[in-house]
């Protein structure tokens, strides 16, 4: 196609076609993925997996970092008080985000064979934020917790 020659709508030759995909495929590999998790994605998150039960305070520490100097790998360790036998046991612990593209990170069954309710993990984190974890138990309890974290590039604010 000339410069200042007009083009029929919905006609294109197949250089103007490869120009137009290579520009857009190009601004979509360019443009960073927003973290688009938010607290009201957290709590609809946490009634799809766990219904509408309501949660008590206490028995759940998650232990993390107060800064992670990088996202990609954050050590986090979750443990629940309580008895891990036959009748009385945590069954269940949930894992979301309220700042990363997508808010769940994931759920852990566990029985009375575990011993202990407790699981260590790395998480990838796109920015600072609550990390929430909820716990289910044999007797139909749930409890939940929040804990934030920071999370910097090379330990430069953020």
């Amino acid at each position: 196609m000339m410069v200042g020659q007009a083009v029929e709508p919905g006609h294109f030759d197949r250089r103007d076609f490869l120009k137009m995909t290579g520009a857009g495929a190009m601004v979509l590999t360019m443009t960073p993925f927003a973290a688009e998790a938010t607290p009201e994605m957290v709590t609809e998150a946490l009634a799809k997996v766990l219904g509408n039960k309501k949660f008590k305070d206490g028995r759940i520490k998650i232990t993390l970092p107060e800064i992670a100097e990088n996202g990609a790998a954050v050590a986090m360790r979750v443990a629940v008080d309580g008895p891990m036998t036959a009748d009385d046991h945590v069954t269940a612990i949930h894992m979301f985000s309220e700042g990363n593209p997508l808010p769940y990170i994931g759920s852990y069954r566990l029985s009375p064979r575990n011993g202990k309710a407790e699981i260590s993990l790395r998480i990838r984190l796109a920015q600072s934020q609550k990390i929430v974890v909820a716990a289910e138990t044999s007797k139909g309890e749930t409890f939940l917790a929040r804990q934030g974290i920071k999370v910097t590039l090379g330990g430069c604010g953020g």
